[in-house]
């Protein structure tokens, strides 16, 4: 089974949350060697040569709607018309990579942005949807973490039918049925509280693409997964509420880019056109357009 980006989101949020409580930012961090600039360490591209050959590269989730997908040959979603919105900006064209989620955030960062996988293949000037915790920045310092976007969140979708008055909690799945995307924060948040007696009742899929689906079809009366992914799949007969999840440690967190640490004049150009598009109303009209909710993030 292919991972997907939300099992990199899992082990940031078990890694990094925890480690951080209770901490200064970066109080207990040892800093890393820095790359030397000689032979394949030598990645990325400076803004001035991005300006001159006249395209930029995005690295995107594949598979990953609403955010990322692919969709008659070509590359769709938030997150490409996000990198589009960047690259006018700049002045250039956007070209996109659809790269598969690795085994951690950590590992897609070290393919994409700043080393490059091992097999085949080459890292992107900017890399698209990475979640930003300020105590993880201190631990991948070859990363400039910047262009923060969006707030997303975990949310519960269900059926009006089946909840005609109040809507569901994660208590209520002890007795009835919720779709999830196999393995991810949703299904381990659920499985694992309180004590696993919710762990009968969860029905996992591949994506959660197939878990709306489900939903939709009354194979589950809810689903659960972040709001972004609920509503691109709700339909009519379909509600949406984002109700308190007790002993959830990040139940939402900011999406934003990610940029080689030797580039950061490109990394500030990148995180200005982000601020100028928040500011204007721009990229919440891309959210609109693909009918979903924009949440400004707090900049930190």
């Amino acid at each position: 089974m292919i991972r997907t980006f939300h099992n990199a989101l899992l082990g940031l949020t078990i890694g990094c949350f925890a480690a951080s409580s209770g901490w200064a930012r970066c109080a207990d961090h040892v800093p890393q060697p820095k790359p030397q600039n000689t032979a394949r360490d030598v990645v990325g591209t400076d803004l001035d040569t991005i300006q001159e050959r006249g395209f930029i590269t995005f690295a995107a989730y594949e598979d990953f709607p609403p955010w990322s997908y692919e969709q008659d040959g070509k590359a769709v979603g938030v997150d490409i018309d996000l990198g589009r919105l960047i690259a006018e900006d700049l002045g250039v064209e956007a070209r996109f990579k659809l790269v598969a989620a690795g085994e951690t955030l950590e590992a897609d960062l070290r393919n994409w942005v700043w080393k490059g996988p091992v097999v085949s293949g080459s890292v992107a000037n900017v890399m698209l949807h990475v979640p930003y915790d300020s105590a993880f920045a201190c631990r991948v310092e070859q990363v400039v973490f910047t262009g923060q976007y969006h707030v997303e969140d975990i949310a519960i979708a269900y059926r009006k039918a089946a909840y005609p008055e109040d809507p569901p909690v994660p208590a209520y799945f002890r007795f009835d049925t919720v779709a999830v995307e196999n393995d991810s924060i949703s299904d381990f948040y659920l499985s694992a509280f309180p004590g696993g007696q919710l762990a009968g009742n969860v029905r996992r899929y591949p994506a959660m693409a197939d878990a709306m689906i489900a939903l939709a079809q009354g194979e589950t009366k809810a689903a659960m997964g972040t709001r972004a992914q609920l509503e691109h799949g709700l339909t009519p007969d379909l509600g949406l509420h984002a109700p308190p999840l007790p002993g959830f440690a990040a139940g939402n967190w900011t999406a934003g880019v990610a940029v080689h640490f030797a580039y950061r004049p490109l990394a500030y150009a990148v995180d200005d056109a982000i601020v100028a598009a928040i500011g204007d109303g721009r990229l919440e009209q891309i959210f609109a357009d693909h009918g979903l909710t924009f949440r400004a993030p707090e900049l930190r």
